[in-house]
Protein backbone atom coordinates (compact mmCIF):
# COMPACT_ATOMS: atom_id res chain seq x y z
CA UNK A 1 0.00 0.00 0.00
CA UNK A 2 0.97 3.60 -1.02
CA UNK A 3 1.95 5.84 2.19
CA UNK A 4 2.19 8.64 0.56
CA UNK A 5 -1.15 9.76 -0.56
CA UNK A 6 -2.26 12.93 -2.29
CA UNK A 7 -4.80 15.15 -0.83
CA UNK A 8 -7.64 14.20 -3.72
CA UNK A 9 -7.15 10.87 -2.73
CA UNK A 10 -7.30 11.04 1.14
CA UNK A 11 -10.57 13.06 0.39
CA UNK A 12 -11.62 10.59 -1.58
CA UNK A 13 -10.74 7.64 0.64
CA UNK A 14 -12.76 9.46 3.49
CA UNK A 15 -15.51 11.01 1.90
CA UNK A 16 -16.28 8.96 -1.06
CA UNK A 17 -16.55 10.52 -4.19
CA UNK A 18 -17.48 14.26 -4.86
CA UNK A 19 -20.75 14.57 -6.20
CA UNK A 20 -21.34 16.81 -9.23
CA UNK A 21 -23.30 20.41 -7.75
CA UNK A 22 -26.65 21.29 -9.69
CA UNK A 23 -26.20 24.02 -11.74
CA UNK A 24 -29.22 26.13 -10.96
CA UNK A 25 -30.43 28.98 -13.88
CA UNK A 26 -30.34 32.18 -13.30
CA UNK A 27 -33.66 32.98 -14.76
CA UNK A 28 -36.16 31.14 -12.28
CA UNK A 29 -39.25 33.04 -11.69
CA UNK A 30 -40.99 32.77 -9.13
CA UNK A 31 -44.46 32.55 -8.92
CA UNK A 32 -46.00 35.52 -6.42
CA UNK A 33 -47.27 33.96 -3.19
CA UNK A 34 -50.77 35.32 -1.63
CA UNK A 35 -50.62 37.04 1.35
CA UNK A 36 -51.48 34.78 4.26
CA UNK A 37 -52.36 36.64 7.77
CA UNK A 38 -52.59 33.79 10.95
CA UNK A 39 -55.06 34.77 13.88
CA UNK A 40 -54.82 33.17 16.95
CA UNK A 41 -58.65 31.21 17.74
CA UNK A 42 -59.99 32.21 20.25
CA UNK A 43 -60.86 30.05 23.09
CA UNK A 44 -62.63 29.98 26.52
CA UNK A 45 -59.59 30.05 29.76
CA UNK A 46 -58.66 27.25 30.77
CA UNK A 47 -58.83 26.13 34.60
CA UNK A 48 -55.32 25.53 35.48
CA UNK A 49 -54.79 22.20 36.91
CA UNK A 50 -53.40 22.51 41.11
CA UNK A 51 -50.69 20.63 41.16
CA UNK A 52 -50.50 18.33 44.18
CA UNK A 53 -47.84 19.09 46.69
CA UNK A 54 -44.75 16.69 46.60
CA UNK A 55 -44.01 15.25 50.19
CA UNK A 56 -41.58 17.68 51.94
CA UNK A 57 -39.56 15.86 55.01
CA UNK A 58 -40.05 17.81 58.11
CA UNK A 59 -38.55 17.91 61.79
CA UNK A 60 -39.60 18.63 64.89
CA UNK A 61 -37.63 20.55 67.11
CA UNK A 62 -38.13 21.13 70.63
CA UNK A 63 -36.36 23.96 72.34
CA UNK A 64 -36.44 25.17 75.87
CA UNK A 65 -35.31 28.92 75.90
CA UNK A 66 -35.05 31.60 78.01
CA UNK A 67 -33.40 35.20 78.81
CA UNK A 68 -32.26 34.90 82.32
CA UNK A 69 -29.63 32.21 83.40
CA UNK A 70 -30.92 29.50 85.25
CA UNK A 71 -34.54 31.31 85.10
CA UNK A 72 -37.58 30.56 83.87
CA UNK A 73 -37.72 28.71 80.96
CA UNK A 74 -40.40 28.19 78.39
CA UNK A 75 -40.74 25.18 75.60
CA UNK A 76 -40.34 26.23 71.48
CA UNK A 77 -41.17 24.24 68.75
CA UNK A 78 -39.47 24.72 65.52
CA UNK A 79 -40.13 22.76 62.26
CA UNK A 80 -37.42 22.43 59.81
CA UNK A 81 -38.04 21.43 56.19
CA UNK A 82 -34.69 18.89 55.96
CA UNK A 83 -34.16 15.20 56.65
CA UNK A 84 -30.77 16.17 57.95
CA UNK A 85 -31.43 16.41 62.22
CA UNK A 86 -28.29 18.33 62.54
CA UNK A 87 -29.36 21.11 59.68
CA UNK A 88 -32.79 21.49 61.59
CA UNK A 89 -31.03 21.87 64.90
CA UNK A 90 -28.98 24.68 63.83
CA UNK A 91 -31.71 26.41 62.11
CA UNK A 92 -34.14 26.07 65.28
CA UNK A 93 -31.21 27.33 67.62
CA UNK A 94 -30.06 29.82 65.06
CA UNK A 95 -34.46 31.50 65.02
CA UNK A 96 -34.46 31.29 68.26
CA UNK A 97 -31.34 33.21 69.00
CA UNK A 98 -32.74 36.35 67.80
CA UNK A 99 -35.15 36.50 70.49
CA UNK A 100 -33.59 34.79 73.50
CA UNK A 101 -30.47 34.61 75.18
CA UNK A 102 -30.48 31.17 75.92
CA UNK A 103 -31.11 28.18 74.43
CA UNK A 104 -31.40 24.63 75.00
CA UNK A 105 -32.24 21.72 72.47
CA UNK A 106 -34.57 18.94 73.98
CA UNK A 107 -35.28 16.83 71.18
CA UNK A 108 -35.51 16.30 67.25
CA UNK A 109 -38.19 14.51 65.76
CA UNK A 110 -39.46 13.44 62.44
CA UNK A 111 -42.96 14.14 62.07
Amino acid sequence: MNSELTEEEMRRALFGKPQPEEQVSAAVVKKPVPEVVFTKPVAAPVAKKKVAKAFTPRLKVTLRVGNEFEGMMHELIHEADTLSSLLAEQEAVKAARKKYKYVEVVSVKSM
